[in-house]
Order: C-alpha cells, then sequence, then structure tokens
C-alpha cells in the first residue's frame, strides 16, 4: 500500500469513550474535519461484541462520505462485517495473514512496542507504534522516544506514533521518520473533539 493512501491522523477511543452520549456525532465530526486524512479507531476492551457492532455499523457508511477511514481495533469480524476500513491488531490478536482470510479486503494494522514485533508484523499496513512519550495509560514507564520512531521508519510500514502525543511533538515525530500520529485524551477529552484533531494536522 503506498504510504500516502494510510491516514495521518488516528483518534482512538476507549470503551468508556465508545460509551459515551453523543459519541457518535463527535465521530462523525471528527471524521467529517480530518476527510481522508483521518481515522477512528473503535476500540472497546471489554466491550460486548453485539455493541461493538452496533457503533461500526453506524459509522462505516459515513466513511464514503467523509474519506476517513473507521478501524475496528481487534475485533476483526466486526470489521469486516460492517465495512470498516480496517482493524488494529494487537499481540494477542490474530497474526496479519490470519486475519486477512477473515477480511481480504481489510486495511490492517499493528501495535508493536519493540523491534522485533515489528520485524514479524512486516506484512501489516502500518504499525501504531508506542508507547513514545510518557503517558498516563502507563503510568511509572517512560516513554520510547523519538528513536523507537527512527528504528521503525524506513522499513517500508506506514509508522504511526502513539502515546502522549500533542499537537507540539508532530513535527519532531514526523521529522523523526513518523508517517502519522494517534491520540486518545488529546482529541477525545478536547472540549470539540473535531477541532482538537485538526490541531495534529
Amino acid at each position: 500500500m503506498p504510504l500516502r493512501d494510510v491516514p495521518t491522523v488516528h483518534a482512538v477511543t476507549d470503551a468508556g469513550i465508545l460509551a459515551a452520549p453523543g459519541f457518535l456525532d463527535r465521530a462523525r465530526q471528527v471524521l467529517r474535519a480530518l476527510g481522508p486524512r483521518g481515522a477512528v479507531h473503535l476500540r472497546g476492551h471489554g466491550m460486548a461484541g453485539r455493541d461493538l457492532w452496533l457503533l461500526a455499523d453506524s459509522l462505516a457508511p459515513f466513511q464514503a462520505e467523509s474519506g476517513g477511514w473507521v478501524i475496528v481495533n481487534d475485533r476483526v469480524d466486526v470489521a469486516a462485517s460492517t465495512r470498516a476500513t480496517g482493524a488494529q491488531l494487537g499481540q494477542r490478536s490474530l497474526l496479519v495473514g490470519d486475519a486477512r482470510h477473515i477480511g481480504p479486503s481489510l486495511r490492517l494494522g499493528v501495535s508493536v512496542h519493540s523491534i522485533d514485533e515489528a520485524a514479524a508484523a512486516a506484512a501489516a499496513d502500518w504499525w501504531l507504534a508506542g508507547h513514545i512519550f510518557a503517558t498516563p495509560s502507563h503510568p511509572g514507564e517512560p516513554g520510547r522516544g523519538l528513536a523507537f520512531v527512527g528504528a521503525l521508519a524506513g522499513r517500508g510500514v506506514p509508522v504511526i506514533a502513539i502515546g502522549g502525543v500533542t499537537p507540539a511533538s508532530v513535527g519532531p515525530l514526523r521529522d523523526a521518520g513518523a508517517h502519522g500520529v494517534a491520540a486518545i485524551r488529546g482529541i477525545w477529552g478536547a472540549p470539540d473533539p473535531s477541532r482538537a484533531a485538526m490541531e495534529y494536522l
């Protein structure tokens, strides 16, 4: 896949964000604001498969209007059955090759935390690499830093940096070789998530 096809700003959710009132409206606004440069990740660890499917099924048709991507984390079956653009695989998810059997048309990303994990996922369409900077999601754990991004860059797979990423850090991350960035609180924790997402561009 050409690098340019992978969105550069990924708005990643969690179960709390997905369950919040008005989430679908906010997600549509984020996709509309970012257009083809943006993706919304539906990440609902612990959420019932039916509930995640309903969210994806409601949001996926909006991809054609906005040009953005809807990505379902871990649940390749949900992504494929709702015509989401892609799925994000973790280290405990299906392997990329197995996931492609379930959803042959899906774009597949893999979350990586080391060079070895990235090498094992060389068939991915992008790597979600983290965590790069210190973040409350990983208390007491230092970030892997810009050097980690640099070590992954140039290997033919777009690197999407996650973990403590702010709009101010986008420039240094791009200079280090990142194709794009991902954020959770930096977007969904803002009063206007669509405006916050645009700040990352």
